[in-house]
C-alpha cells in the first residue's frame, strides 16, 4: 500500500495522456501489451488490484508483480 502511494504522488501533476504516454515509451518486452493495459488501468483509472486481476485474468500476486518488476 505504501508503494502505491509513493508511485501515486510521484505521478501528481502529470496529466493522464503525458503518463499513458510514459507506460507506451518504457513498458517493453513480453507481454507489454496486458502489461501497458493494466498500468494504465490501474495509474489513470484508479482500479485496485483485486478487479485488475479479474479482468485480464491474472492473480492477484502476479498483477501486484507487475508494478515491482516493470
Amino acid at each position: 500500500m505504501i508503494k502505491d502511494l509513493v508511485l501515486l504522488s510521484a505521478l501528481d501533476g502529470y496529466d493522464n495522456e503525458t503518463i499513458a504516454d510514459l507506460i507506451d515509451r518504457h513498458i517493453i518486452g513480453r507481454n507489454a501489451e496486458r502489461n501497458r493495459k493494466i498500468l494504465k488501468r490501474r495509474l489513470i483509472d484508479g482500479l485496485y488490484y483485486d478487479p485488475l486481476a479479474e479482468e485480464f485474468g491474472l492473480s492477484v500476486r502476479q498483477t501486484k508483480t507487475l508494478f515491482i518488476e516493470e
